[in-house]
């Protein structure tokens, strides 16, 4: 194959690799790809059609009907009141609708906005067309959906081979790298096209085919390419707990995962959480090439989209509460309202404009002139179906099915396996990943080796050179062995419980068999069971006394092993088969005490009552101790009659080894021996054949989410005194009924300072090396402001935070960090910040309210009076618009809902100082103000915020005081005050030479991350050094 082609227009791409491809952007290769695979096909590239026609989606959701609901703490006897309570409660169902009477057309060689606040429906439309949606007992669908004409019955199992969906959650195995990830995903979804690329000339062919082949072949580059992912993708995922690439980049690996295979229809959820509006824009405008020039059909949700990047989308759905407000022409939209008798203002972005439709905020856009305006959702959705763009949909969904589209169907959908891969090329993907995973634990296998050396020194120790006539003894330690050996898994279950989540996003989208996973999984533990099993048994085989012979050597190892084996495929298998951790837990334990109580050496088989005999005859341990004893005292030396001066046979009337079975009522059979391999290699069969039959039809997909409802008592207890902040000053928000200003405050005022801030860690692909992932940085943050710390995805904005708020242990941290001008101790810091990840981490378990109590009474002062820690909490619950969902269980929340307790949990602390990592990421935008003017509140008390933020509107970025921005490598291109409209940042900007003015309406947190170059392909920044300039600054001056 040549490694250039040139096509019509004289564009030359070399095919050598993912980046030489690339070299000319992403809209030059996807053309150049498409045109040359349309000659060879004859015709167009297939295509699909989503069709869906009053579609409907109801809920049951629990609810607990509680006549006195008290906040608690978490104590353990409040904990055991709590659940009797939760036992006798009674309890009803509710229907809720999730989707109401929703109807349109995805068609091919388009790209929809799915627009809609948090809760709106739009990740339920989205995973439903996608084949996604969980189908439970509780849940009842109705409308109908086609593609292409046919039904989703038809196309089930085939559905997620053509038909993608990006989630907004993001969910990997954290020790891989991002490379590692993308190149699995392509291995289980395959290359880029599979069709018959033979209907033109041979020239024609054979230019489709070589450019085919390449794009396939270097797919995982050329998305890491699309993405911007290229710097780190050799860096592991990472997540909560792990340190590995930021938020931003995390939600890009999110969305290049589902990218690979023949995806003719993709659907997008949330895709721009966490990421700048630059890289926004880049990424939206590279799946608009993909949709135009493939002709895919695209649908993509986002929360805070910006004026450039909504004027990407052909189409815009608008839901709300379930109900359809708009479907049609993303051009129209703004007419169509505007009849409505709505003015959009020349400084409200659009799509900021259309979300506050339907909402409490719609007042400030209504026209005087028109007397019926909607107000409810409903209302809106009633005055669509009335309208000309509803017709126009009804008129289409009643319109035959394009022949091509058929056509298309029959070529090549219908031929599409379920699965890319065969079962045993899917099993040993999945069998390479998983022995990755384990061999980059390494906390995890030190843990076991040391565990493991630790148990075999200690039992060999204890019972060296035991005496063989001593049975109990003997017994005794084939019992702890077993024990050890078989109990040793319960460890991994936290492990396999995490992984799970990642098996149902990928077995969902057809990565490979549920059965390969499974296998997967067990033949990745045997080189791990065998290591320990060999070590163990080896030393407690040979320093203990055991028969020495080869033949029983071989046999204690290999029974080690098989329980070893068939104890994990029995934890796997409870990991799989419970709810979630506080189930699988308690459940283990008490599995653990059955199988020690029945294995025969506590208490022996004739003391088991007859009715509990049938636990001993399934216990796997009993089958173990017994198999191993047999293979101890069947040895030819112990079949004898005199042993230590004693005569077995004249005194018990057996042999010296058939005794010592008895005295613990084991059968004296050798083929007993045998019964114990076979019937652990059964257990193992069965285990894992159950954990196969549980993840594949008894999934934990859908989150519990119970609502105690709330009685009188409840409410008055939402009328609270103001602690510090001031009374929030939206309409939604009217618990605060008394306010006492003058009241005396729980906190001191700090300013915070940082002087030449530098961080350096071992390069992860060379130890041997640093990286600096901070250069120099300097700062300060007053009390009674807010800071924003910026720079696009990758930058350093967290890292720098969490330097600032002592919390990296690992690494070099050299500069200076000062609280009030004295140096931040550990303890300085953690009496007077809060901070607030990037990621939502709860109790799942308790309520909103209870997590907020918690906090409040564990972090603030003892001299603080109980009244004023509930006062705290119900002041979070006030400021961040939580009083309705209260008292609500964290289990099932949304996002927007879980980022808003995040910052409550840490706003009930009363903290001097308060970091926020992206507090709006996964909010729309009207959330986003409502939480910013909330954060707004809490700086004007006195308090010094500093906030992490990506693509703020320009609603939100005027509630800024101060500004340090970071480019790519960790460096400060900007650092001073906003001043008014960001009008010191903006004058700073333009007076750089070659940089463009902000034009008139554009927002300036977008024109200022495009100066510098922030975005996925990070091009504008290069020609201008920002910061050499910035070093010869007055606002560096200033900082000095």
């Amino acid at each position: 194959m040549s490694s250039t082609q040139t096509d019509t227009s004289d564009v030359t791409i070399e095919y050598d690799n993912g980046k030489t491809l690339m070299a000319r952007g992403p809209q030059v290769l996807h053309a150049h790809v498409a045109s040359r695979m349309e000659k060879a096909l004859g015709k167009s590239l297939p295509q699909m059609e989503v069709r869906f026609k009053d579609i409907s989606i109801s809920a049951d959701i629990t609810v607990k009907d509680e006549t006195d609901v008290k906040v608690e703490l978490p104590t353990l006897s409040n904990e055991f009141r709590k659940s009797f309570r939760a036992m006798t409660a009674k309890k009803h169902t509710v229907k809720k609708q999730i989707l109401k009477n929703v109807s349109g057309i995805f068609k091919p060689g388009t790209i929809t906005l799915v627009l809609g606040q948090p809760g709106s429906g739009k990740s339920s439309l989205m995973k439903l067309l996608s084949g996604r949606f969980p189908n439970d007992k509780n849940i009842t669908l109705e409308g109908e959906i086609t593609y292409n004409g046919s039904s989703v019955k038809e196309l089930r199992r085939q559905l997620p081979q053509f038909v993608s969906y990006v989630s907004q959650q993001d969910k990997h195995n954290p020790s891989l790298t991002v490379k590692e990830t993308l190149e699995f995903a392509h291995a289980c979804s395959g290359g880029f096209f599979d069709g018959d690329l033979v209907n033109g000339s041979d020239q024609e062919n054979k230019a489709a085919l070589d450019a085919v082949r390449a794009m396939s072949k270097h797919y995982p580059e050329i998305v890491i390419q699309q993405l911007g992912l290229d710097t780190c993708q050799n860096t592991i995922v990472g997540d909560a707990m792990i340190r590995g690439i930021s938020g931003g980049e995390r939600k890009r690996v999110t969305t290049g995962e589902m990218a690979f295979g023949n995806k003719y229809v993709m659907m997008m959820d949330e895709i721009s959480t966490g990421l700048d509006s630059a890289a926004t824009f880049d990424i939206i405008a590279t799946q608009r090439s993909i949709a135009k020039k493939f002709r895919k059909t695209l649908v993509i949700s986002l929360l805070q989209p910006s004026p450039e990047v909504f004027e990407l989308f052909d189409n815009v759905v608008i839901l709300n509460e379930g109900y359809m407000m708009y479907n049609g022409p993303r051009a129209k939209a703004l007419g169509y309202f505007e009849s409505l008798g709505f003015k959009c203002p020349p400084d409200r972005d659009v799509a900021d404009f259309l979300l506050d439709l339907g909402t409490s905020k719609q007042t400030q856009y209504e026209v005087d002139s028109i007397a019926t305006i909607p107000q409810s959702a409903s209302e809106y959705a009633d005055v669509f179906t009335r309208s000309a763009f509803y017709k126009r949909v009804e008129e289409e969904l009643h319109r035959p099915i394009d022949l091509n589209l058929i056509e298309d169907k029959v070529k090549h959908f219908d031929p599409i396996p379920e699965f890319h891969q065969s079962f045993w090329d899917s099993t040993m993907a999945v069998t390479r990943r998983q022995i990755t995973l384990t061999s980059r634990d390494k906390a995890f296998l030190a843990g076991r080796s040391a565990m493991t050396l630790m148990m075999g020194l200690l039992y060999s120790s204890t019972y060296f050179q035991f005496q063989e006539s001593n049975a109990q003894l003997v017994m005794g330690l084939i019992f702890n062995a077993v024990s050890f050996v078989a109990f040793g898994q319960q460890s991994q279950i936290p492990m396999i419980m995490a992984a799970r989540d990642v098996f149902y996003k990928q077995r969902r989208a057809n990565f490979f068999r549920t059965s390969s996973f499974v296998l997967g999984n067990s033949v990745s533990q045997i080189p791990l069971g065998i290591a320990e099993s060999l070590v163990f048994g080896s030393m407690v085989y040979w320093m203990c006394g055991y028969v020495a012979t080869v033949e029983a050597f071989l046999i204690f190892e290999l029974m080690l092993f098989l329980t070893n084996l068939a104890m994990a495929s029995w934890f796997f298998f409870l990991s799989c088969a419970a709810p979630n951790l506080n189930v699988a837990t308690p459940i283990s334990m008490v599995s653990v005490l059955l199988y020690l109580m029945f294995a025969g050496f506590t208490i022996t088989k004739e003391q088991i009552p007859d009715y509990l005999i049938w636990i001993y005859w399934i216990d796997p341990m009993a089958w173990s101790v017994r198999a191993l004893a047999i293979n101890q005292y069947s040895d030819s030396s112990f079949d004898t009659c005199v042993y230590d001066g004693t005569d077995y046979c004249e005194k018990y009337n057996m042999t010296m080894g058939k005794y010592s079975l008895t005295t613990f009522e084991v059968q004296t059979e050798k083929f007993w021996l045998w019964y114990g391999m076979v019937f652990m290699v059964a257990a193992y069969i069965f285990f894992m054949s159950l954990s196969y039959l549980v993840l594949e039809y008894h999934r934990f997909e859908r989150p519990e989410n119970v609502t105690l409802d709330k009685d009188k008592k409840d409410r008055d207890s939402d009328e609270y005194e103001l602690m510090q902040t001031p009374r929030s000053s939206s309409k939604e928000n009217d618990a605060v009924i008394s306010m006492k200003p003058d009241r005396e405050k729980h906190f001191i005022p700090v300013t915070v300072a940082f002087k030449d801030i530098w961080y350096t860690v071992s390069d992860p692909a060379n130890p041997k090396n640093t990286i600096d992932l901070l250069k120099g940085i300097s700062g300060y943050a007053l009390p009674g402001t807010i800071t924003a710390l910026m720079g696009s995805s990758g930058a350093g904005k967290t890292t720098l935070m969490d330097v600032i708020a002592g919390r990296k242990t690992d690494g070099t941290i050299t500069g200076q960090i000062l609280l009030n001008g004295h140096p931040a101790t550990d303890l300085a810091i953690r009496r007077s910040t809060g901070y607030c990840e990037q990621m939502d981490i709860h109790s799942e378990s308790a309520t909103i309210r209870e997590a907020l109590t918690f906090s409040a009474f564990l972090r603030q002062g003892a001299d603080v009076p109980d009244s004023n820690k509930y006062d705290s909490v119900n002041e979070c619950l006030d400021l961040l618009g939580l009083h309705p969902i209260a008292n609500q269980i964290i289990r099932g929340s949304s996002m927007e809902q879980m980022k808003r307790l995040t910052i409550g949990v840490e706003l009930a602390a009363q903290p001097s100082v308060l970091f926020l990592d992206e507090p709006t990421s996964g909010l729309d935008a009207r959330s986003a103000k409502l939480i910013m003017d909330g954060v707004r509140k809490v700086a004007d008390t006195g308090r010094t915020v500093l906030c992490t933020i990506h693509q703020p509107s320009s609603e939100v970025f005027g509630v800024f005081d101060s500004l340090l921005l970071l480019k790519r490598g960790g460096e400060t291109v900007f650092a001073g005050e906003l001043g008014q409209d960001a009008h010191e940042m903006i004058a700073y900007f333009e007076s750089i030479d070659g940089v463009e003015k902000l034009e008139d309406k554009y927002n300036p947190a977008t024109w200022m991350l495009e100066v510098v170059g922030a975005g996925v392909g990070n091009n504008n920044g290069d020609k201008t050094d920002f910061v050499k300039i910035f070093e010869t600054s007055k606002q560096f001056e200033l900082l000095q």
